[in-house]
């Protein structure tokens, strides 16, 4: 790959163009302010354990149960979305689309067994 100046002096918040974006990687389950909410609260059960052993038991657990739900109800609503994208389509009309939807059913098929 050859340096582009032009890209180079460009500020590093500036939205590229279409030709220049990358395509991210799969996308979180978990919106990143749920993320953080729940890693907080672990964060606080591991640090206060010394101190109140049982309270940060209970706090650990009930992040677990709130990551639990959030994630059930986020695979709930990805679902939901992957088959109302396919389920009305004539196969024989729209196979990439069938395509596309297969290969989202795997990719998070996949990130769940790799949990």
């Amino acid at each position: 790959m050859m340096y582009d100046q032009t890209r180079a002096q460009q500020p590093a918040g500036q939205p590229r163009g279409p030709a220049e974006r990358r395509t991210p990687g799969p996308e979180p389950l978990l919106p990143s302010a749920e993320q953080d909410k729940i890693v907080q609260s672990l964060r606080h059960a591991l640090n206060t354990f010394a101190e109140r052993p049982l309270e940060a038991l209970e706090e650990a657990e009930s992040a677990y149960d709130e990551a639990t739900a959030q994630l059930v109800s986020a695979l709930a609503e990805r679902r939901r979305v992957l088959r109302a994208g396919w389920q009305d389509q004539a196969p024989e009309a729209q196979s990439d689309g069938l395509r596309l939807a297969l290969r989202q059913y795997r990719e998070i098929t996949q990130r769940l067994l790799h949990i």
